[in-house]
C-alpha cells in the first residue's frame, strides 16, 4: 500500500479561471498551463490537507464519471508534472498552509 500523497499551490504562481479553464503560470520559469475540468477540479482542492486519493474520490470521479484508479493514476503525472514547475508542492504528510507558502525554494 502506498502512502497518502498531498498537494497544495505554490504561492510562486499566477492563475486566472476562465471559460471554465484555469490558466497557471509559474512565476520562477514562466511556464505556462492551461488546465481542463477535471485538472481544475483538482488545483481547486490542492489545500494541501486533503489526501489527493480523496479529491479524486470526491471531486473527480462523480462529476467526470471515470473509474477511480484510472482518475487516480492521471491524477498523479498531471501532480508530478506540475511540481516539476514549482505549480504544485507534493508531500506524504500533510501541506500546512503556512508552510506552503513560506518554504524555501517557492518564492
Amino acid at each position: 500500500m502506498t502512502s497518502a500523497t498531498y498537494i497544495a499551490r505554490s504561492s510562486a504562481i499566477a492563475s486566472r479561471v476562465l471559460a471554465g479553464e484555469t490558466m497557471v503560470m509559474s512565476v520562477a520559469d514562466s511556464t505556462f498551463f492551461t488546465l481542463n475540468e477535471v485538472a481544475s477540479a483538482i488545483w481547486r482542492a490542492a489545500d494541501g490537507v486533503t489526501p489527493l486519493d480523496e479529491i479524486v474520490a470526491r471531486d473527480v470521479c462523480p462529476e467526470f464519471e471515470v473509474p477511480e484508479e484510472e482518475a487516480l493514476t492521471d491524477a498523479r503525472e498531471f501532480v508530478r508534472q506540475l511540481s516539476t514547475h514549482g505549480i504544485l508542492r507534493i508531500s506524504d504528510q500533510p501541506i500546512l498552509p503556512s508552510a506552503a507558502a513560506g518554504l524555501p525554494g517557492t518564492s
